[in-house]
């Protein structure tokens, strides 16, 4: 099925020239009036903005309506069947916190969950909160922070109402099921103090930075006991499982800085663990006065462990118990009464290792197929010999396991279940390699359906992200089958600037290196053709985010690879965003792709891929982007502008869609069955491409 590029005028944005100089160069954006004067006010009240930009996005919005319409029935076939292989009453598995088991739930047909709890044993429910009636009249309902007091007495809870991520917390008494009076507008983290009154909490300013850490006790004003100077650095808090410290953590991608302090005394006396330095990068746990700290120092790519006490936490006293190792990354890690648990990855396989504290002795938790995807993370308690950790791969569900770490023995808790059907002998999974122009290998994670030919006819989505070290779980999802059981191939393409390989496979596409990402993209894509799971022209690629860059690079790049483009809220202007320092995450991406305001060189770098300004006058396939009008961390204007350059080059021949959120922002839609119409209309548009409507 084509697109029918008659049935209604493509929207064309007025060219305003706009033009600035940067080291002698010049910058020529004639949609740069698509960026409101007023953004920072459309993030809290979409209302204000400007009328020619709300008419230009909503012509934008009525075309790719237009030409999405033959697919009308198709997106409720999607959405149906999406819906159908979700659980109506699903739950998940109580974590237990001394006298008392939390947990969530879901009643039929309802978007959002009920926060219950129980007995430690089981008894009687108590409703902590009732999502749906909090939801109840809003268009935008976002849960942030959800929190129970140590003594279990009061609940911290947040919300944002329009996509911003701006979140507004209020203190509910559970006794009495009612909210006090106070809203603490605009929260970052959150933790609780030890005598369950007071709490520390990290504020955002007005340019979407958490940078100002404040305590507050019951009766009295918020004390300000930190402040982050630093643009570049966002500030967090944490708490250690023991309930004894408090961790302030402020940081970059690529260089941190952690204080620590009583949880029962916050002030503005803390104790620094280690001043931050560039390329530092390190993270504090604590285990009564000992603190355990994951670092990269030393040359340690792929971090280690060390260990210090809390009256001596500088570097100089650091005691390694866990040295680098040059092939396995060290993904996370926790303290509990006895052990040290950490998630580590090697050749893009993850497993979890339990070590025992007082013997050193360690066993390894993994399993058994090509590709699969871990998680572990600390419960609420920490005297405790029981973990919980989650497994999935991409043709089996989701599996909920509890381990003993002294027995040794895993307790299958839950199984996704999928009331539609499901049976994982129906598909294969396969683990690639696709070797690169510079003798690299690329992971690539393949699901198809059995009945599937192999011989080079069938559709392929690949999907990339690579950045920020972020690397791509091998995990389940239902939604994808809605794909695979119509003859696609489905592909998550490991490129370098994850971390599957390794930190390593990351540091290479900083600044200079990043075009890398995009030809491991393109790399993996000719290899699955080569290998006969798809054909070039036949390949479907989607990225969001910093993985909407890769796919506006590559469209760049290679238009005859694909036969469509998905680019979900896409990063897309890269170099008029870098050289913007007033957009919030802008100072703190220096790191990452180069300050182009102080350095002439790395102008040219990000100036020679950065999608929106590399768009020429060729052949583009099909290209579908979306964005959220207040979203803060890729504004609307860098998609809005992306497609008015491309609808100008391409003259309004080639099929170029833009769907704005005119009421969310970097997530699109809430609720569990919402988000599920955007997923049909990716969908559609993938199947429509493809010919296989």
């Amino acid at each position: 099925m084509t697109f029918d590029l008659s049935k209604l005028a493509a929207p064309k944005a007025e060219q305003r020239r706009s033009a600035s100089t940067h080291h002698g160069i010049e910058l020529v954006d004639n949609y740069a009036w698509l960026k409101a004067d007023n953004w920072q006010d459309v993030m809290r009240d979409p209302d204000v903005l400007p009328q020619d930009i709300r008419t230009y996005l909503e012509s934008e919005n009525a075309y790719y309506t237009a030409l999405m319409a033959d697919t009308s029935a198709l997106q409720d076939t999607l959405f149906e069947e999406m819906k159908g292989r979700i659980k109506q009453d699903d739950s998940s598995v109580p974590a237990p916190d001394r006298e008392f088991a939390y947990s969530s739930r879901y009643e039929e047909g309802k978007e959002y969950p009920l926060f219950v709890r129980t007995g430690r044993e089981g008894g009687a429910e108590e409703m902590l909160f009732n999502g749906p009636e909090e939801a109840a009249g809003t268009e935008y309902f976002s849960l942030g922070l959800m929190s129970h007091s140590p003594d279990h007495t009061k609940l911290a809870w947040s919300v944002d109402n329009n996509g911003s991520e701006y979140h507004h917390m209020r203190i509910r008494d559970l006794e009495s099921g009612t909210d006090g009076d106070e809203l603490t507008r605009d929260v970052g983290s959150f933790q609780w103090c030890s005598d369950s009154q007071s709490f520390v909490y990290v504020k955002v300013d007005e340019n979407h930075r958490p940078n100002a850490v404040y305590y507050k006790r019951p009766g009295q004003p918020a004390e300000l006991i930190f402040e982050e100077s630093d643009p570049r650095f966002y500030v967090g808090i944490g708490k250690s499982l023991d309930g004894k410290w408090m961790t302030l953590h402020t940081g970059q991608n690529d260089e941190d800085e952690v204080w620590i302090f009583p949880a029962d005394a916050p002030s503005k006396d803390m104790t620094l663990v280690c001043p931050r330095r560039a390329g530092h990068e390190y993270s504090v746990d604590m285990h009564g006065d000992t603190l355990f700290i994951t670092t990269n120092s030393q040359d340690s790519e792929n971090f280690r462990i060390v260990t210090a006490t809390a009256d001596a936490p500088d570097e100089v006293h650091w005691n390694e118990i866990l040295p680098h190792r040059s092939d396995v990354l060290l993904v996370s890690s926790f303290v509990v009464q006895n052990h040290l648990i950490r998630l580590e990855r090697e050749n893009a396989l993850p497993r979890i290792v339990i070590r025992e504290l007082a013997s050193g002795d360690e066993h390894t938790v993994s399993f058994d197929e090509e590709a699969y995807s871990l998680g572990v993370g600390a419960g609420y308690e920490f005297d405790t010999t029981t973990i919980r950790f989650s497994y999935s791969s991409p043709s089996t569900p989701a599996q909920v396991w509890d381990y003993d770490l002294v027995d040794r023995e895993r307790v299958l808790r839950k199984q996704q279940e999928i009331p539609s059907g499901h049976d994982a002998a129906d598909y294969v999974v396969r683990r690639l390699q696709a070797p690169t122009e510079d003798g690299e290998l690329v992971p690539l994670t393949v699901l198809h359906h059995k009945n599937t030919p192999i011989n080079g006819t069938a559709p392929c989505l690949l999907y990339g992200y690579g950045s920020y070290g972020a690397g791509m779980p091998a995990g389940f999802s239902h939604n994808r089958l809605s794909l695979v059981d119509r003859g696609f191939v489905y592909c998550t393409a490991h490129i370098r600037g994850g971390d599957e390989k390794g930190r390593n496979w990351y540091e290479q596409t900083k600044k200079a290196g990043k075009p890398k990402t995009f030809k491991d993209f393109i790399a993996s894509g000719e290899h699955l053709a080569a290998e006969g799971f798809t054909s070039p022209g036949q390949i479907v690629a989607m990225g969001g985010s910093a993985g909407g860059l890769l796919m506006g690079a590559v469209v760049n790049m290679a238009p005859n690879l694909f036969s469509g483009i998905i680019a979900q809220v896409p990063f897309v202007d890269v170099l008029n965003t870098m050289l913007d320092a007033s957009l919030p995450l802008t100072p703190g991406e220096w790191s990452q792709w180069g300050n182009p305001i102080e350095s002439e060189q790395e102008y040219k770098i990000i100036a020679g891929y950065s999608p929106y300004d590399n768009v020429r006058e060729q052949n583009y396939p099909p290209i579908f982007a979306l964005s959220g009008l207040t979203d803060p961390r890729v504004q609307y204007w860098e998609p809005s502008k992306w497609v008015a350059k491309l609808r100008e080059v391409t003259g309004g021949n080639s099929p170029i869609l833009l769907k704005t959120n005119m009421g969310s922002g970097h997530f699109g839609k809430t609720g569990r069955f919402a988000y599920l119409e955007e997923v049909a209309l990716i969908y559609a548009f993938a199947l429509k491409v493809a010919n296989k409507i």
